[in-house]
């Protein structure tokens, strides 16, 4: 033991303030393996990682033939890192700007708008017309906005429905949803690469969960083939959902307080439901 403490440094005494480091390191860690936990990314980590290893291993032991071989790979390796990397540290900072410091972003808050766009979700789901609603949050989507059709129109269930009725120009693509107006219809979002995801999920499916792991906002999705509704948030899809479980999800997610049947159940009654009996007016007004 004696002849290797020559080559070990002297460690230094362990104060709070090292131990505090420590904890930070520990955490900037892990917050980085969940980061590429699952991708492609954390296997090209891992090879990094290797090659930062090997040419540690390769200066302590003096072995200077591969030491030069790897000082001119070793060097990259940081431009690397940001080239490859450039969507989980554009997910990470999004991350980090989109928690509510200092009570800062309260998030959506407009019940009215809820109800049309839960109207029209439900006459999709009935019709098994296939339809993506895009709910803008803190992080703006501007830059999604311009690859569709700008409308600035206020959200309405008949919009909607024009919007995503089938044959009509504005049908494919996104429509995104900023506070109560519709901001634009038949837009272009980025498609997850997640290759956990199955092969079964569409285009549709694919741009709610991408658009999600980029931003804070929250995807509606109804596939054309089932008239199942999903919700998407945070990079995560849920499926199957009901009617009453979108709205919860809707509200937990943008930190609304959940408000009473009073406040938000009554439907106007010019605005044609999306059911024909007439009994289910008031289940739909006690799950709002």
């Amino acid at each position: 033991m004696h002849r290797f403490a020559r080559f070990l440094p002297p460690l230094p005494a362990l104060t709070m303030v090292n131990v505090l480091d420590i904890l930070l390191v520990a955490v900037v860690v892990y917050e980085v393996l969940m980061v590429v936990r699952g991708t492609r990314a954390f296997h090209v980590l891992i090879g990094i990682l290797t090659m930062v290893s090997i040419y540690a291993v390769a200066v302590w032991a003096g072995l200077e033939a591969l030491r030069a071989v790897l000082s001119f790979i070793v060097p990259y390796l940081g431009l690397a890192i940001i080239v490859l990397f450039q969507s989980e540290i554009r997910r990470t900072l999004a991350r980090i700007g989109r928690k509510n410091w200092f009570g800062f972003g309260q998030g959506f808050r407009a019940p009215e708008e809820i109800n049309e766009i839960i109207l029209a979700v439900e006459y999709f789901a009935e019709r098994k017309t296939g339809a993506l609603i895009v709910l803008e949050r803190d992080i703006g989507l501007r830059t999604f906005i311009e690859s569709g059709v700008r409308l600035e129109a206020h959200v309405s269930r008949d919009l909607l429905l024009s919007i995503f009725e089938p044959g009509l120009p504005l049908h494919d693509g996104a429509v995104i949803v900023q506070k109560n107006l519709i901001a634009a219809a038949a837009c272009f979002l980025p498609l997850t690469t997640n290759p956990q995801l199955s092969r079964a999920f569409g285009t549709r499916h694919r741009a709610a969960i991408g658009i999600t792991e980029e931003t804070d906002c929250l995807s509606l999705v109804v596939s054309e083939e089932t008239g199942r509704i999903s919700v998407a948030s945070f990079g995560e899809l849920l499926q199957g959902l009901e009617i009453k479980d979108v709205v919860e999800h809707i509200h937990r997610h943008f930190g609304a307080v959940r408000p009473t049947s009073m406040q938000i159940g009554e439907f106007p009654a010019d605005i044609p439901l999306a059911t024909d009996a007439g009994s289910k007016s008031s289940d739909r007004t006690d799950m709002l």
